[in-house]
């Protein structure tokens, strides 16, 4: 279960949690809207410059200066850890017994780099947060119907430990040769123009060999939020502490926004988790 609003979505159980804020912005949240609803729960945002890695940032104070990063934690009270999306994966991330908390940003580059796991273990070393203890969100992303990717993609998870099954193998043309049809069958003239080489139509009447068309790249579709739940759950995580509050996909769902669906859309999604002073 889920709490919704117009401008974002929240977790009940992390809704519970006293002095706790925290959402997964939609689509019509404007920046001024989320810096004024930030203001009128007496926290300060921390926005970093989003670079896909997997650089943790564990914050006592507000920075003097803008950071660069994909993780930000804290267990000091008046800070508003901030992430924005269109597409990737927004995880919130609480320690209540310590009351620390994180948010992640896990795009494809930064699950394959494992910074969700790098940012628990982070915690486990400032604060002595424990997996079994901790709590989860993770909010909406692309879904593993519309998220494709190349087979080097899949390569790199494979690599870095992550099982297959969060890859299924997209339909592909394979090789085909296909005769070409001579300008005297076809009872039109060959022209090679095009090559940049004009020639006497008159001695091109002869066979054109078959075309050869090379087996395209295998594509995969790649479950983004399952692979990074199996990486929680391998951590340590109970399922019970892992919540997934919907809509699930951006590319499908119109109330959200997605980068693959419309590129030309330079507006990001505002996913945030602090303490209240």
């Amino acid at each position: 279960m889920t709490g919704t609003e117009r401008r974002f979505i929240s977790v009940p159980r992390l809704a519970g949690i006293g002095g706790l804020v925290h959402g997964f912005g939609r689509a019509g949240w404007s920046e001024a809207d989320f810096l004024a609803f930030a203001a009128s729960r007496g926290v300060k945002p921390v926005i970093m410059r989003q670079l896909h890695s997997d650089v943790v940032h564990r914050l006592d104070e507000a920075p003097s200066a803008k950071l660069e990063g994909d993780a930000l934690m804290t267990n000091k009270s008046g800070l508003l850890l901030v992430i924005r999306t269109a597409d990737c994966l927004p995880v919130l991330i609480v320690d209540e017994a310590n009351r620390a908390v994180a948010v992640v940003h896990c795009g494809w580059r930064g699950t394959e780099k494992r910074i969700l796991e790098k940012t628990i273990m982070a915690m486990g070393e400032a604060y002595g947060s424990k997996p079994a203890e901790m709590l989860a969100a993770l909010g909406p992303c692309i879904g593993g119907s519309c998220y494709e990717v190349g087979p080097e993609v899949r390569d790199g998870f494979l690599r870095a430990g992550f099982p297959e099954a969060f890859f299924a193998l997209r339909g592909h043309v394979p090789e085909v040769h296909v005769p070409r049809q001579s300008p005297r069958q076809s009872g039109q003239p060959y022209n090679l123009a095009r090559q940049g080489r004009e020639q006497d139509r008159t001695k091109i009447w002869g066979h054109v060999p078959e075309v050869r068309v090379p087996l395209l790249k295998p594509k995969f579709l790649l479950d983004l939020r399952a692979a990074n739940a199996w990486l929680l759950c391998e951590l340590g995580f109970k399922k019970g502490h892992i919540f997934e509050p919907g809509p699930a996909c951006t590319h499908c769902e119109p109330t959200l926004l997605s980068y693959r669906r419309n590129p030309h859309d330079p507006r990001r999604m505002y996913n945030f988790i602090g303490l209240k002073p």
